[in-house]
C-alpha cells in the first residue's frame, strides 16, 4: 500500500479535496489555463458526442453576473465567485441531434480519423444517443451525464498542476440560464467549478486527513 500512495496518479488524487476558502489575490498563470482547456477538450465522451460548452467566467463583469446567479438559494457557494481564480460552468445540451453529431463526424473526417466516402457509416453511433432520447427529443440525462466526465477529468488536471477546486452542484441553473442565456444559447447549466488557490488561513479543509470507503467495500472482483 505505501508504494501505492507513492504513485503519482495516486498521490494527485489522495491530495485534491474541496477547498472551502479561497484567496482572492492568486491567480492561475495563464499557461496553466492552457493546459486545463486542453485537458477539458480532449474529455471523453459516449460515441465522441461532446454535448457540451465550458463557458468560462473571468472577468470582473462576468463573475458580478454568476455572483447575480446566487440571489435566491445556494449562497453558500456565493463567496466562491469572487475569490476563487475562475469558475467554470459546465453546461449540456437537452436537445442533442443528428445535426449535432454531424459536427463530430465531420471534424473526424477533417482530423483523418474517418475516410470521406465513409461519411454515412459513421452516423452509426449516433444509435446509442437515440436510444437515450425520449419522445419529445430530450437528451438531458444523457448529456449531462457526458459532461461529468468531464469534470472529473478536469478534477484530475487541476490536481496535477496544484490547483484547488470546489465543484457545485449548488447552483441556480434557472437564473443561470437567464442570466447567461446569450452564452448557454440552449444549452443547461447544473454544474459549475470554483478553481483557483485555498486561503491558508481559513479553508479548514485543507488539513483534514483524506477519507474513503475502504476498498473491500466497494470492490468485487470476479
Amino acid at each position: 500500500m505505501d508504494l501505492i500512495m507513492t504513485h503519482p496518479i495516486i498521490a494527485d488524487l489522495a491530495n485534491r479535496y474541496t477547498t472551502k476558502r479561497y484567496d482572492a489575490s492568486k491567480r492561475i498563470p495563464q499557461a496553466d489555463l492552457d493546459v486545463i482547456y486542453e485537458a477539458m477538450r480532449l474529455s471523453a465522451s459516449s460515441i465522441n458526442s461532446q454535448p457540451w460548452k465550458f463557458i468560462v467566467i473571468e472577468s470582473d463583469e462576468a463573475k458580478q453576473r454568476m455572483h447575480d446567479t446566487f440571489a435566491n438559494k445556494f449562497q453558500f457557494n456565493q463567496p466562491h465567485v469572487k475569490s476563487a481564480s475562475h469558475i467554470i460552468l459546465f453546461a449540456h445540451n437537452p436537445n442533442y441531434t443528428r445535426n449535432d453529431y454531424a459536427k463530430v463526424v465531420d471534424k473526424g473526417i477533417e482530423d483523418g480519423r474517418t475516410k470521406p466516402e465513409e461519411r454515412e457509416q459513421a452516423f452509426g453511433g449516433f444509435a446509442f444517443a437515440e436510444l437515450n432520447t425520449d419522445e419529445h427529443g430530450n437528451t438531458a440525462a444523457w448529456t449531462k451525464s457526458q459532461t461529468y466526465l468531464a469534470l472529473g477529468n478536469t478534477l484530475h488536471t487541476l490536481a496535477r498542476l496544484g490547483i484547488d477546486s470546489t465543484t457545485m452542484e449548488g447552483v441556480d441553473s434557472e437564473l443561470i440560464g437567464e442570466i447567461f442565456k446569450t452564452e448557454l444559447d440552449g444549452f443547461i447549466c447544473e454544474v459549475g467549478l470554483a478553481i483557483g488557490y485555498h486561503h491558508t488561513d481559513e479553508d479548514y479543509n485543507a488539513n483534514l486527513p483524506k477519507s474513503r470507503l475502504a476498498a473491500e467495500s466497494v470492490f468485487t472482483i470476479l
